[in-house]
């Protein structure tokens, strides 16, 4: 089965000549939840406009169900909601018929026990009467998670869901993603909550300058590119690494009062074993031993800092 989203060869190329996206290739299966990951003005926004059909590529092919955005771009469109960042809504419309109103404009029949099903699950349906001035952001914030619900789309993007947004709007929002996933919808999610992309991702991409770095599964990113940490709290500072344990690389933190070894889990030796015991040889007292693996927030950082080396 061909991905449900193929970006080929893709550019966009603005007046003045500011190149957004540079050649950029990505498919996107049915049914998975792709975190896009990268730093400010890296061409999230624009690779997710390009792909809804909200900007044309200056270059290259892109498809969405088999359909063409730019030739065929009403069908496309049809199977495709977005959440975008801005809260761009009219202020003294009613909850229910801002929601109903986005489902007409995709040619879908009235269903007001679908649209109740979404403002419940988004908790707005005692809401529905409210004009949307009266909203809080959050809330508002909510309505425009279920515009994009609305006409049933098979391919939800969520730029930046929640941004400024509370704790238990996050909340409902991630369930609904699962419940969503479990029906088979396919989620593009960019985020700058990295560990909730860690959470609920299937594979991650990470864009910079408007390329693609990478894009693959998260649990082998993880496994690929992650490393531990080993924190060594000593019984006493020191002023400088010992010459006797150069090979271990140590790093001397909190003026000395602790030593760090990193060291890759996937070696067939760590090399904790010979170190503590260097460590007692060259005269160190050990006062706590602590570990930490490295996250995909730790990956993005070295990823991206490679990119712009």
């Amino acid at each position: 089965m061909p991905a449900i989203v193929q970006v080929e060869n893709v550019t966009k190329t603005y007046d003045g000549g500011f190149e957004a996206l540079r050649n950029t290739n990505l498919e996107i299966e049915q049914g998975e939840i792709l975190a896009l990951l990268g730093p400010n003005g890296a061409g999230k926004t624009t690779l997710i406009s390009t792909i809804c059909g909200l900007s044309a590529p200056t270059s290259g092919h892109i498809r969405v169900g088999g359909h063409d955005v730019v030739s065929d771009f009403r069908e496309a469109r049809k199977l495709v909601g977005l959440v975008p960042q801005e809260i761009n809504l009219e202020p003294f419309e009613f909850v229910m018929n801002t929601v109903r109103f986005s489902r007409g404009l995709f040619g879908k029949s009235r269903n007001d026990a679908l649209l109740e099903s979404v403002l419940r699950d988004l908790s707005l349906w005692d809401k529905r009467n409210a004009r949307i001035a009266e909203l809080s952001g959050g809330m508002k914030r909510r309505v425009l998670i279920a515009k994009a619900l609305s006409h049933e789309p098979r391919v939800l993007f969520l730029d930046e869901p929640t941004a400024g947004v509370d704790v238990e709007l996050r909340k409902d929002m991630w369930a609904l993603v699962d419940r969503l996933r479990q029906d088979g919808v396919t989620i593009i999610l960019t985020t700058h909550y990295i560990e909730e992309a860690e959470a609920i991702a299937d594979r991650v991409g990470v864009i910079n300058k408007g390329e693609i770095l990478l894009v693959e599964d998260k649990a082998d990113l993880l496994a690929r590119m992650g490393r531990k940490e080993m924190r060594i709290e000593l019984t006493e500072t020191v002023s400088a690494v010992p010459l006797s344990l150069k090979k271990y690389d140590l790093a001397r933190v909190d003026d000395g009062a602790a030593l760090v070894y990193s060291y890759d889990t996937r070696g067939e030796r760590t090399g904790i074993t010979s170190l503590l015991t260097d460590l007692q040889g060259a005269g160190l007292g050990l006062k706590d031993v602590q570990t930490r693996q490295s996250s995909l927030e730790d990956i993005f950082v070295t990823l991206v800092q490679e990119a712009s080396a």
